[in-house]
């Protein structure tokens, strides 16, 4: 199961057990863009995890910071709430969400006004 980690701006994935002897190169597509640095690292007593200091340092972790843990189909991701905040307002830039939830909700009047 592949993990992600936020640096900066971009979820990257790190991988913990894969090795690329045990997969078939046409296989190794587990990233998108380009991966900063692989670090290895053992989960401890109930369930803690160390992030290295120069990994902390290249994303902004500092004692503190509050992250978001997201269960994904491949692993875990792991951003901080402001990566993850970013990452949504970049998913929903050109949206209209307010006129799209004022047309369903006309739709549903009008549904009930024929009924």
């Amino acid at each position: 199961m592949s993990q992600f980690l936020a640096i900066g701006d971009r979820l990257c994935p790190v991988a913990s057990e894969l090795r690329t002897s045990d997969v078939p190169p046409e296989s190794i597509e587990w990233y998108v863009g380009k991966v900063n640095g692989t670090y290895q690292v053992t989960m401890g007593d109930r369930g803690r995890l160390v992030i290295p200091a120069e990994l902390r340092a290249q994303a902004g972790l500092t004692e503190g910071t509050p992250v978001v843990l997201i269960a994904a189909p491949g692993g875990v991701l792991l951003v901080s709430r402001e990566q993850l905040k970013s990452l949504v307002r970049e998913d929903l830039a050109g949206l209209d969400l307010v006129r799209e939830l004022l047309a369903d909700r006309r739709r549903q009047a009008a549904a009930e006004d024929a009924a």
